[in-house]
């Protein structure tokens, strides 16, 4: 357990920007799952409405740090190329 204030603070902040960190990331998995259950079934022109919501999630993901930005980039181009499949 921390003992000076600072490095309280800083426990605070830290699990703060966790539970952040972990509700974007589940975003991310839940938005990438969605798009292949659709193209899965068939349902290939509802999939392809929500790859612009998806990107939209990686990229702000991306721009808050949660991921990388080459990482967002590689999902966004995993995603289109499964959907063109």
């Amino acid at each position: 357990m921390p003992i000076t204030k600072s490095a309280k603070k800083a426990l605070r902040q830290s699990k703060r920007k966790k539970k952040f960190n972990l509700s974007k990331k589940r975003a991310i998995g839940d938005i990438v799952r969605k798009i292949k259950k659709l193209k899965t079934e068939g349902k290939k022109s509802e999939a392809q409405k929500l790859i612009s919501s998806a990107y939209k999630i990686f990229d702000k993901a991306a721009k808050r740090g949660v991921i990388k930005k080459n990482a967002a980039s590689r999902k966004k181009s995993r995603i289109a190329k499964f959907l063109k499949k």
